[in-house]
């Protein structure tokens, strides 16, 4: 038997059933499907996602962005995943409003400046970090943020932030974080074992071409996380 991942990890970007099934044959522990997210080329609609989710073997993670309470609640009753993953501008306080009658999980994506910018603010993010958790989110993702592009690209980026914030920042934190930004098969293990996230997240480091997985990329991908010390 191969050893047991201590680290979770999500697939994101999941636009077929076969692709969920080959993230589950390799030991993932979640897929992510997002739905109507204007500036992913991985976006689904809700009816596509529902047949994701009803036919993968392993919880489904809805992403979404910027969208109404009303909008999030109608895609979960329709869905029906085993979490929702809010990418956007959303508030601590629209969090909460969605928390109180809330059917799933609520991650919530915390986003870091690409590269090594200095003067990153560190105890803004913490205080915004404290804040969703005290919304009721039940994980943070930290993704990447990237300023060169306008508008901001946030997440999807493929692109790393400063590693060294990221663990200063989950040592720090009210609730399990997840690592996604710039993640690869290659990379992955020294990721885990310098940051110590709950979790990692990726999806353009396991694909072959954009919105398909490899399945050889996600076969070393958990080989590496389970290497991992």
């Amino acid at each position: 038997m191969s050893k047991e991942t201590t680290c979770k990890v999500k697939i994101c970007g999941i636009t077929s059933v076969h692709d969920a099934c080959l993230a589950a044959d390799a030991g993932a522990d979640y897929i992510g499907v997002l739905v109507d997210v204007a500036a992913s080329e991985r976006t689904m609609k809700t009816t596509q996602a529902v047949e994701i989710a009803t036919g993968s073997p392993i919880p489904t993670v809805l992403l979404l962005y910027n969208r109404t309470t009303s909008d999030i609640q109608d895609a979960v009753s329709q869905i029906q995943p085993y979490a929702v993953q809010l990418l956007g501008q959303e508030t601590p306080q629209q969090v909460e409003e969605i928390k109180r009658d809330a059917s799933c999980q609520f991650w919530k994506s915390v986003y870091l400046p690409a590269g090594e910018p200095e003067n990153v603010d560190k105890s803004a993010i913490l205080t915004q970090m404290q804040a969703y958790q005290n919304a009721g989110a039940d994980f943070l993702l930290f993704d990447t943020v990237d300023m060169s592009v306008d508008p901001p690209r946030y997440g999807g980026t493929g692109k790393r932030y400063d590693w060294g914030l990221a663990a200063e920042l989950i040592s720090e934190s009210p609730l399990p974080v997840y690592l996604a930004g710039g993640i690869r098969p290659d990379n992955v293990k020294t990721a885990i074992e310098n940051i110590n996230p709950y979790g990692i997240d990726l999806c353009s480091g396991v694909e072959a071409s954009k919105g398909v997985k490899d399945k050889q990329k996600l076969v070393h991908l958990m080989e590496q996380v389970r290497n991992a010390k």
